[in-house]
């Protein structure tokens, strides 16, 4: 028995990192995975990869900051499954750590546009459906930016604080119609998207990541555990939490 038996799941940034971990763990544990992405190769390797395993997935090409692109990648995952039971808002992107005198106002949107106006586009063309079956899970991938400065530049931090606020609203307002919002805060993950900065990062930067209690980097399956966590009923009285995985960034 797996933890996700007969639940279909929606994962944003299934390409590659923190998504894919996700979407290779939760067809592990069962789930009939619906793995998005604007990375096309990439989230069909996933497929491939879950498939091989004997699991069950749909690759679907997706851009969170599209409307358009974010209803017919919905679309495609009702019309192959029927229902989503559980959404990971995974996608995202970084700013290198700009100062807002350094965000051009281009870099300012598209972090926005993304990090976290796509968070609601998908999770506004999900919720219904899971509404008119009183049931679902909802989990975002905000930062430890979300608590603290220095994880990330001022459009990042901006968003993924806003990510935070928008985790604890959703709880609050469909908490009551059966669905569970939570999100997670990782902290300094290695993944290919944060390869670069941690290899060319400033000095301030590489001791803030160097000096967590736990001594070095998390891993993406580790952040893909707690996703599982949230979305199974290990978690069923977990509602509008922020939980940091962050090998101890926040408490130093």
């Amino acid at each position: 028995m797996g933890k996700l038996d007969n639940k279909t799941a929606f994962i944003t940034g299934a390409g590659s990192g923190m998504g894919k971990a996700q979407a290779v763990l939760f067809a592990k544990e069962g789930a009939r995975v619906i793995a998005a992405d604007i990375n096309v190769e990439g989230v069909k390797e996933t497929e491939k990869q879950i498939k091989e395993a004997g699991g069950e997935a749909l690759a679907v090409e997706l851009d969170v900051s599209s409307k358009a692109s974010v209803e017919e990648a919905v679309q495609k995952g009702l019309e192959k499954y029927g229902a989503i039971d559980v959404l990971s808002n995974t996608a995202g992107i970084l700013d290198g750590y700009a100062p807002t005198l350094e965000t051009s106002e281009e870099l300012w949107d598209k972090i926005l546009n993304i990090n976290l106006k796509g968070v609601y586009y998908v999770t506004n063309a999900v919720l219904p459906q899971m509404i008119e079956r009183s049931g679902g899970v909802v989990i975002n991938i905000a930062s430890i930016a979300a608590f603290v400065a220095g994880g990330g530049g001022a459009a990042y931090t901006s968003a993924k604080h806003a990510i935070a606020g928008y985790t604890k609203q959703l709880s609050f307002d469909y908490g009551p119609k059966g669905i569970r919002a939570n999100a997670i805060a990782p902290g300094a993950v290695e993944t290919g998207m944060t390869k670069q900065i941690f290899e060319e990062g400033s000095a301030a930067v590489m001791e803030a990541v160097n000096s967590v209690p736990a001594g070095r980097y998390g891993q993406a399956e580790e952040i893909a555990a707690a996703a599982l966590f949230l979305a199974s009923e290990d978690a069923s009285f977990v509602h509008g939490a922020i939980l940091p995985v962050d090998g101890g960034w926040i408490v130093k």
